[in-house]
């Protein structure tokens, strides 16, 4: 049973998340090259704004705004069933190779399958899904023993000699391509959000819809597959097929992120560990709050990333700077 004092102090932590996104969000809109008004945009929103505000707020703002906030999300909330299933700290869709894996899916589609510009928003995110999965499946084979089940420090060995690995197959696919298709593909790989439009929100949403509530209601599950494999066999679970379940939900939340966002690595590493210090260990109480937070940090380096300097960075260079020192100390202290 959760302690009341323990679920008064989520709710308070998720208002306060809530709050923080809310305030983030106004501060996006009204920041950027194209500055506009703060006491502008709630006229803007109810349609009694000029064409060049309703423009920038609509057409630009809104759809990067929204793809962010639900990338990020689904990056944390990978993240936490990836750390679980492995009972690996230090798990993140980035570390172990699955953006890379989701990388290559996208290379070979856009480089070598060109299909109608309408199409290809909805198709990326299920071929990244398909590189991702091969990806996974590949990093869970290589670190199962039979007799003494996963093996938390291999998955992240293997996972990042994947993620090198594939990164060097990425440098071959496109050392003969096109100029503009290179340029996007360094784009994908620096972490650019460049699905900013929204199209790309109704191909990211469907998989959100599906897959959150799923992962929401078989939360307590992840509690006990952090349990030593006999516990949980003894408890009657069928560790494999959860595990294979919660794995295909993992990948497919990163892929469907990164198909949109690029390559951003420790969104699903920092969040989660962030949510457990603040509420402990269990699912229930953790899951949204980690949802939050990897929802409102990219947000938040999408934001500096726009307004630091006059070019913008991107918001993948903005969580790796301070995700990479977190994942060092993480490092040093398990």
């Amino acid at each position: 049973m959760i302690q009341p004092t323990l679920l008064k102090r989520q709710r308070l932590l998720t208002f306060g998340l809530l709050v923080l996104i809310f305030a983030t969000i106004v501060v996006g809109m009204g920041t950027g090259y194209a500055s506009l008004s703060f006491d502008r945009i709630l006229p803007t929103l109810f349609g009694q704004g000029t064409f060049k505000e309703e423009f920038i707020l609509f057409s630009v703002r809104l759809p990067r705004i929204m793809i962010t906030l639900l990338a990020g999300m689904s990056l944390a909330l990978s993240g936490a069933i990836l750390q679980g299933i492995t009972r690996n700290d230090l798990a993140d869709p980035g570390i172990l190779g699955i953006h890379s894996g989701a990388g290559i899916g996208v290379a070979i589609f856009f480089l070598f399958f060109p299909v109608d510009a309408n199409a290809f928003v909805y198709w990326i995110p299920l071929v990244a899904f398909v590189g991702a999965l091969c990806t996974a499946y590949m990093i869970y084979l290589l670190s199962y023993k039979k007799n003494e089940g996963l093996q938390p420090v291999k998955v992240v060995l293997i996972g990042v000699g994947f993620s090198m690995a594939l990164s060097g197959a990425m440098i071959v696919l496109i050392s003969s391509a096109e100029r503009m298709k290179v340029d996007f593909i360094a784009k994908w790989l620096a972490g650019n959000i460049w699905g900013d439009d929204w199209p790309f929100i109704f191909a990211l949403l469907p998989w959100l819809i599906v897959l959150i509530p799923f992962i929401f209601y078989k939360a307590n599950r992840l509690n006990v597959l952090e349990l030593s494999e006999p516990a949980v066999i003894g408890i009657g679970i069928a560790i494999e097929k959860e595990r294979l379940s919660f794995l295909i939900a993992a990948v497919a939340l990163a892929a469907s992120a990164v198909s949109v966002t690029g390559g951003i690595a420790f969104i699903g590493l920092m969040a989660p560990h962030m949510a457990k210090s603040l509420v402990g260990p269990r699912y229930q109480l953790f899951l949204p709050l980690a949802l939050l937070l990897g929802g409102w940090f990219l947000l938040v380096a999408d934001t500096i990333g726009r307004n630091l300097v006059d070019v913008s960075i991107p918001a993948g260079t903005i969580v790796s700077l301070i995700g990479a020192p977190y994942f060092v100390y993480l490092l040093l202290k398990k």
